[in-house]
């Protein structure tokens, strides 16, 4: 091999410094111009609910009474009606197996193309009710950021959790990533729409997602890791070296529940929270199954610790959702986030397989890695 030049040599890592920090480096977008529709916005103040919309750039506002259950009817933005019980609830980290499962991953704010998903499966109905019956709907994270129509998803999720638990059915959110971010003000990748409607509410993006509002609420009380039988449900992934934080599910779901909102720096600088942040180690952060830090005899000790067939994960993008590691690993972020396509998966008594958007199943793809975050 060819020797480089002494100088090259000694630039070469500060020009490869430079390349990586350009590459990371995403400035905040300049609010949009004009917000079409946006909203429901909710607040609880006692037993008020303010509830708020931007409907044509303008902003809409109601009052009502939260009572036990307040149901709050469409102005603009979210198309159905919003029941909002009078709390939530945090939700469990460990449940028994379910004989039908279906998971999805990384919406990113593309709420179309997941209607469109979930009523080509039945999920829901073509009026975008539950109709899954007892059956388990899992979401591992990533409704926010980058597409127009984030409120649009969370409401969905909120109303269908209910609606399902009325069925008999389940429908479980695991906190992904820009969940987190956005709730610490990283706004890197908030759709400038939101930071328009944001501007005409007077309140920062994060405090829409406040704790005294409906979904900041909702987001606050549920998990990041979720075993439902003898698969591992969560967004990145269980690293070796964090371990010990799948060992205590419960626990590792009220540390997060509890860190939601703190700033981003005082987590990274808590050794009580680090561990949860940690950009390449934490279960909301972790890629280290598709970039070659884990083989599958790793992975493998990985699941003999914790008692698992498998670990369903979402974070990192390919074209479809695939199998690693033999099975161990299958990865459902199906690139939903660029608005064109998606995938469903389908844990049905042991057996796998994915829901294309035109209502066929196929076998999980082969994995092929690809480390878009």
């Amino acid at each position: 091999m060819r020797r480089l030049p002494a100088l090259l040599l000694t630039l070469l890592p500060f020009a490869l410094s430079c390349a990586t920090a350009t590459l990371h480096a995403r400035e905040v977008a300049e609010p949009a111009a004009h917000v079409d529709a946006d909203g429901p916005y909710l607040f609880r103040d006692g037993t008020q609910l303010h509830a708020r919309w931007v409907c044509d750039d303008r902003v809409v506002e109601r009052e009502l009474e939260a009572g036990d259950v307040a149901t709050v009817a469409p102005q603009c933005g979210y198309a159905h009606a919003v029941r909002v019980p009078a709390a939530a609830t945090a939700a469990a980290a460990v449940l028994p197996a379910a004989a039908r499962i279906v998971a999805v991953s990384d919406i990113h704010g593309q709420y179309g193309l997941l209607v469109k998903l979930l009523r080509a499966h039945h999920v829901i109905d073509d009026a975008d009710r539950w109709a899954l019956g007892s059956d388990t709907l899992v979401v591992a994270g990533d409704v926010f950021d980058r597409g127009p129509q984030v409120t649009e998803a969370f409401w969905l999720l909120y109303g269908l959790q209910q609606q399902a638990a009325a069925a008999g059915g389940a429908v479980h959110f695991v906190l992904g990533n820009h969940e987190t971010m956005v709730l610490y003000d990283d706004l890197r990748y908030v759709n400038p729409k939101y930071l328009r409607s944001a501007q005409l509410l007077g309140r920062s993006y994060p405090q829409l997602y406040g704790a005294d509002s409906v979904i900041g609420q909702w987001l606050r009380t549920r998990p990041v890791l979720l075993r439902i039988g003898d698969t591992l449900f969560l967004h990145g992934g269980i690293a070796p070296e964090a371990l010990q934080l799948a060992l205590a599910p419960e626990a590792t779901n009220a540390a997060y529940r509890a860190s939601l909102g703190r700033p981003r720096a005082e987590l990274k600088a808590d050794p009580a929270t680090a561990p949860l942040y940690d950009g390449k180690t934490s279960p909301i952060w972790y890629r280290g199954y598709f970039d070659g830090r884990l083989d599958s005899a790793g992975v493998q000790e990985v699941l003999d610790r914790l008692g698992l067939a498998r670990i369903v994960v979402g974070h990192t993008s390919m074209p479809h959702v695939s199998s690693f590691h033999g099975g161990r690993v299958v990865a459902i972020d199906s690139s939903i986030k660029k608005g064109e396509n998606g995938e469903l998966l389908f844990i049905e008594d042991g057996r796998l397989s994915r829901g294309l958007l035109d209502g066929s199943r196929v076998p999980l793809a082969e994995g092929r890695a690809g480390l878009e975050d």
